[in-house]
């Protein structure tokens, strides 16, 4: 895929429209999935899986081509959403974010293994309460833990993403999974 992604780039920057067509074809979804997680709100992660495209295009010839693509598209998007995060935080609700079905994201539309109702409800209230815990993280946790075990990238991914030390990825992610823990552990 880095091969693919890095030659699709290429012929991006020189102009070939459809390339870059094919990088959004490959990315549009894990971008949307990074940002709905990030942003609990399906309009927000649509909005960011355009301006990450934007960005995308007006900087290919800033693609450095020893570095991975996703890494760098990954960068681009999880920077979006953490600057909508900041700039969402000074009247942030609760409420403010669930509205016309916004709660039904990908996770709801998996078919239930469960055999009994009693089963499905309990799995389905686990999910939800999961979800809500991830989304009350701090928020230099919940990059770490979105990038990690939703969008299953590993450490070092994850460390050249956010531009960080996969020693500092590390402690954010134990401390994110303690805060998930503690916090899961009240209500379960």
């Amino acid at each position: 895929m880095n091969q693919l992604d890095t030659r699709l780039a290429k012929l991006a920057r020189q102009g070939d429209r459809a390339a870059f067509a094919e990088l959004v074809e490959l990315y549009k979804e894990k971008i949307y999935h990074l940002a709905y997680r990030m942003l609990q709100n399906r309009h927000e992660a649509e909005e960011i899986v355009q301006e990450t495209f934007l960005r995308v295009y007006t900087n290919l010839d800033r693609f450095d081509e020893e570095q991975k693509f996703s890494t760098w598209i990954y960068r681009i998007g999880t920077n979006l959403c953490i600057d909508r995060l900041r700039k969402r935080k000074v009247n942030y609700s609760l409420d403010a974010e669930m509205g016309e079905g916004e709660g039904n994201d990908w996770y709801s539309t998996l078919p239930s293994r469960e055999e009994t109702p009693d089963q499905q409800v309990l799995l389905s209230e686990t999910r939800s309460q999961i979800r809500d815990s991830i989304e009350t993280l701090p928020e230099k946790y919940k990059a770490v833990v979105i990038l990690r075990y939703l969008q299953d990238l590993s450490l070092q991914e994850i460390s050249e993403v956010l531009s960080m030390p996969v020693t500092t990825i590390k402690t954010r992610l134990h401390r994110g999974r303690e805060f998930l823990r503690k916090k899961l552990e009240q209500v379960l």
